[in-house]
């Protein structure tokens, strides 16, 4: 009985959600790359915010914290999404200090397990300000299998993490917000969604 009470009332937290995922980019592409958020109200699609990330660069957690707090949505959202912790090539997200300027979980998800030692070495040999962004990602916690995906959170319990990828992961594994947001950043980017996800 207290558990199902319980699920009700995290069902209820995260009623409202924002996905982001960036769009396709040349590997040659220097410079801003965009990045889709998509909002959702339980099942149906609320809005869509857009803005851009330098490629490899250092304003992500500026831009999203940005992004979200100047949103009309944002008196509503309960939780914040990200396709993996990097947009944008290596710009990586610090989801600790998202969480914190937002006062909003937030769940990194992962269709697959990352090679984290391929990453940590492309970060250390080729990437500017690698070893801060390796730290970034060390920070942000180990990635844990939940819900067929890979996880990591700030502001949430591994159970609630569960609870919100029940609740969003209707057509596939990967949430919904998510989801949409990727195909909505592949049809700008590419001209037409072609990745299925």
């Amino acid at each position: 009985m207290h558990s199902q009470a319980h699920r009700r009332t995290t069902l209820r937290r995260f009623a409202h959600a924002i996905g982001f995922d960036d769009a396709p980019f040349d590997r040659a592409h220097r410079g801003d790359v965009l990045v889709v958020g998509a909002v959702y109200a339980g099942a149906r699609l609320d809005g869509v915010l857009s803005g851009t990330v330098r490629r490899d660069g250092t304003n992500a957690t500026r831009v999203l914290s940005e992004l979200v707090g100047r949103s009309r949505f944002r008196e509503h959202l309960q939780v914040v999404m990200l396709q993996g912790i990097a947009l944008a090539g290596f710009n990586v997200v610090d989801i600790h200090r998202l969480h914190v300027a937002i006062g909003l979980p937030v769940v990194v998800v992962s269709r697959r397990r990352p090679d984290l030692d391929a990453i940590r070495r492309a970060l250390l040999d080729h990437v500017e300000g690698g070893a801060r962004k390796w730290k970034l990602i060390e920070r942000a916690g180990p990635m844990e299998a939940v819900g067929g995906v890979y996880v990591q959170r700030a502001g949430l319990s591994t159970a609630e993490a569960q609870a919100l990828l029940k609740r969003y992961a209707i057509h596939s594994t990967v949430p919904e917000p998510l989801r949409t947001a990727h195909l909505i950043a592949g049809g700008i980017g590419l001209g037409e969604s072609r990745q299925r996800v």
